[in-house]
């Protein structure tokens, strides 16, 4: 990562993350999680009061002298309408099955990535989308108690832990075909659609609440980033 190379030469870094795991890995000197849709790393657009509050919890990562540091923006920056999936009550009866409600946006999830040069923020269970009604069947095990895994899962990657990474996946295959959709639609209308009005919200929610509820502390440890 540019950050560690940048430390290596005396130089000291701090910066922001959309998705936590991905600084689990790698380990940055110093960053900051923040729960906000893909491109609006500092919360919502035409805000800078806020985001400037946003920056100040980034620089501040600056005063630690050892890394690597990994925090969370504060519980009480994170506006409403972000701070957990599980918040939001559907509005539509569960009419279609998860895997089912995945495939009749596929095309939709295609045409994004086409539009845009093959960039997708799908990719961190290392499943193929087209293989994703496989992911959803293994996270509805989870959910029931039984004993489910996937051939992707990396053998230094909890069960829990993979867990998420397939909850991000899905959320950016929706996320971004749900924009394929709604080309001028608001980054709230996309979040607001896929927790209230989605069988895969609904999945979420469920799988949140299961993990809060875990006497494993490991679970517990995730179901923060699983609905928010």
């Amino acid at each position: 990562m540019v950050a560690r190379v940048y430390e290596e030469a005396g130089l000291t870094t701090t910066g922001i993350v959309l998705i936590e795991e991905h600084a689990q890995r790698v380990k940055p000197p110093r960053m900051l999680a923040v729960p906000f849709f893909f491109g609006n790393a500092l919360g919502e657009p035409d805000d800078p009061e806020y985001q400037h509050k946003v920056l100040q919890a980034t620089f501040d990562l600056l005063d630690r002298e050892q890394g690597p540091v990994l925090e969370q923006l504060p519980e009480n920056m994170i506006p409403d309408v972000l701070k957990q999936g599980s918040e939001v009550r559907p509005t539509e009866p569960e009419e279609l099955d998860a895997a089912d409600e995945l495939t009749s946006l596929r095309a939709y999830y295609e045409q994004w990535v086409s539009g845009h040069n093959g960039r997708t923020a799908v990719g961190l269970s290392g499943v193929p989308q087209r293989r994703f009604r496989g992911v959803v069947r293994f996270l509805e095990s989870y959910l029931a108690g039984e004993d489910a895994d996937l051939k992707e899962r990396p053998e230094d990657t909890s069960t829990h832990q993979y867990v998420r990474y397939c909850v991000d996946d899905l959320k950016a295959f929706y996320y971004e075909a749900r924009m394929a959709q709604r080309a001028n639609g608001a980054d709230r209308e996309v979040h607001e659609w896929f927790w209230s009005n989605t069988a895969m919200g609904a999945l979420c929610m469920s799988l949140a609440e299961k993990m809060s509820n875990d006497d494993d502390e490991a679970a517990k440890a995730v179901a923060y980033g699983i609905a928010r």
